[in-house]
């Protein structure tokens, strides 16, 4: 299968530390063997790249390619959290929803200590929805209790959004999925920031900014759906590509639907082969990365899943990713049109 953007880490580390962009684009490559050969980097300096607020949307690109911007940070702390953010020359408007995975106990779910400065400066509200396969978040009272335990109710109010069940949107392009289901209380807000704790998936192979507006804004019977392919058949027992194929469509209605009133945000640390809806995971063999902002998910996952394959110790993570066939659905979300998987990375440490 073609792989796109796979470099290597001493390629990674120079432009970090140059403080310059990084231009991702195509390689024919294929694991095993990582070879940067061919790869064309560019370097921008920052008056070369525009970030505008226009209407309390957020626009990052390259002023003379369009290409979405990728901001990254090492500093995986609350102040690096929020130098992240303001990177991005957001102004949301209006009901903000923080949408983050409430996480099973015991899981790599993300930390209030990391999270919270921003949250509150947002005043915003954390959403979340319930799971469809059991555990502690699988009805709504005992979700708001996991959400109390993880403190997130003690810096936000808590919004489990399909408490009330679901409500529909279209769902354009797509393959597999002509409609989604998310929480009915997806609609009372204006705006979505989106934290990602980006890490590996059972089923998914990673999980980051896309599996977050697809899977983790769908309602419970909406996760069925997606998980089937859209065929409504065994959710566990579908086309593993149908699957991967309706994540992105089922994203894409969201990202439709907000027209730009949304963001992404994905850490990359306690790097586990399993997602934070496992409360036993894997404990992580490989280093934590940073956290990395965009207005395109498709560009920041991409992102991600290349600091891993850069990474020395990233070995357990790309095979969890290759043997569930994950890159598929970047494939799939760059062909129905929700992102790019070109883009350019720039480090704000320096």
């Amino acid at each position: 299968m073609k792989k796109k953007c796979l470099f290597p880490f001493l390629l990674i580390l120079s432009l970090m530390l140059s403080g310059c962009g990084q231009k991702a684009q195509d390689s024919p490559l294929d694991r095993p063997g990582i070879d940067g050969s061919g790869r064309e980097v560019t370097q921008e300096s920052q008056e070369e790249v525009v970030f505008e607020a226009k209407g309390g949307v957020a626009e990052g690109q390259n002023r003379e390619t369009d290409i979405p911007m990728v901001y990254m940070t090492t500093d995986i702390s609350s102040d690096g959290m929020m130098r992240i953010y303001q990177a991005l020359a957001a102004s949301p408007s209006g009901k903000i929803a923080v949408k983050l995975s409430t996480g099973e106990p015991g899981s790599n779910y993300l930390r209030t200590d990391l999270i919270g400065e921003l949250v509150q400066s947002l005043e915003g509200t954390i959403v979340e929805c319930n799971t469809a396969y059991g555990g502690s978040r699988a009805n709504t009272a005992m979700h708001y209790q996991v959400a109390e335990d993880h403190g997130y109710t003690a810096i936000a109010d808590v919004d489990i959004m399909d408490e009330d069940g679901s409500m529909t949107l279209p769902v354009a392009g797509g393959d597999n999925l002509t409609e989604n289901y998310v929480g009915a209380h997806f609609a009372d807000y204006d705006y979505y920031v989106v934290l990602s704790h980006f890490k590996g998936h059972a089923m998914a192979g990673f999980g980051g900014a896309i599996k977050n507006i697809s899977i983790g804004i769908a309602s419970s019977e909406g996760k069925s759906h997606i998980h089937s392919g859209g065929t409504g058949g065994n959710m566990w027992g579908g086309s593993q590509d149908a699957f991967l194929e309706s994540m992105a469509e089922a994203g894409k209605s969201v990202v439709d639907y907000l027209d730009g009133n949304i963001l992404y945000i994905n850490v990359m640390n306690r790097l586990s082969v399993d997602c934070d809806c496992d409360g036993s995971p894997a404990e992580p063999d490989m280093h934590d990365i940073g956290i990395l902002a965009s207005v395109d998910p498709v560009a920041l996952d991409q992102a991600c899943v290349d600091l891993v394959y850069g990474a020395e110790d990233g070995q357990s993570l790309i095979d969890r990713i290759e043997s569930r066939n994950g890159l598929h659905t970047l494939e799939q979300a760059e062909k129905i049109g929700l992102g790019s998987r070109e883009y350019e990375l720039v480090n704000i440490d320096d």
